[in-house]
């Protein structure tokens, strides 16, 4: 059974984009991988670029739709965001 998951409307008009297709990724500290749909790669990606700019800007739209992100994934793939994001 493949699991369907639905991206939030803040993601898309804060500039978002939903892959069409998943990946492996690599935890470059752990060396730890795993699979992501493209919901979920999508949501990564958009996490690893929100963390960057955030850290560099202190934009409190970007640090709320960062922390909105991690709780999306948490919630969507709790091992991945483990492997991931932990």
């Amino acid at each position: 059974m493949t699991k369907t998951q639905e991206l939030p409307k803040w993601f898309t008009n804060s500039g978002g984009v939903c892959y069409k297709e998943g990946d492996n990724v690599t935890n470059f500290l752990s060396n730890n991988s795993i699979n992501l749909t493209n919901t979920e790669l999508s949501m990564y990606d958009y996490i690893k670029g929100a963390e960057l700019i955030a850290y560099q800007t202190s934009n409190q739209g970007i640090i709320s739709n960062f922390n909105k992100a991690l709780g999306w994934f948490k919630k969507a793939n709790p091992e991945a965001y483990m492997v991931l994001l932990d």
